[in-house]
């Protein structure tokens, strides 16, 4: 069984810079420790980074989100804390795979690239932020491209500024069948 953990932007804008809120800081423990176990097993990880250019403030995004983050290159844009730290010590692990996206969602085409590297995937566990933007978006897109991997998120290593857009993303997410472990 071919089993995959994506932790989906946990980059230092969401957690403490120019998107940052509280909470999110708590949550580098528990998925750098997923991470870890998850390479020990031999399991695929794969790491999207939210990633903007200078024109960031004339997308469509930058228009209705008018706070530039995640700028290429900067510090807001890398990983936070030990998850980082995991990211950049076994970068060159073949069982790591990092997709820069520039939108909530990876390209279409960059998914089935992945697809296209990694094979079947049967399990797949989804970590990260921001549980009503780009967690969502990304859940959907890997449960395109792999239709028959269990998918479970687990609501207690995901994060939102807004706990109730949290919650009513974890019931979008369930009524998409996916499993969402550690729900309150």
């Amino acid at each position: 069984m071919k089993k995959m953990l994506a932790v989906i932007d946990y980059q230092n804008d969401f957690v403490d810079g120019a998107l940052g809120f509280p909470g999110a800081q708590a949550l580098d423990e528990g998925i750098a420790h997923l991470i870890q176990e998850r390479l020990a097993m031999g399991d695929t990880v794969l790491f999207t980074l939210d990633t903007h250019g200078d024109d960031y403030l004339q997308t469509r995004e930058g228009k209705a989100l008018p706070i530039p983050h995640c700028l290429a290159g900067s510090f807001g844009a890398q990983l936070y804390g030990k998850t980082q730290a995991l990211c950049c010590e076994t970068c060159a692990n073949a069982q790591i795979h990092v997709v820069h996206k520039h939108s909530f969602g990876m390209d279409p085409a960059e998914v089935l690239r992945l697809r296209e590297r990694l094979g079947q995937v049967d399990d797949i566990l989804i970590v990260g932020l921001v549980t009503n933007l780009c967690v969502l978006s990304n859940a959907v897109l890997l449960q395109a491209a792999w239709p028959n991997a269990h998918i479970a998120v687990d609501a207690a290593l995901c994060g939102s500024a807004d706990p109730d857009l949290h919650q009513k993303a974890l019931d979008v997410l369930r009524g998409l069948q996916m499993e969402i472990l550690h729900a309150e």
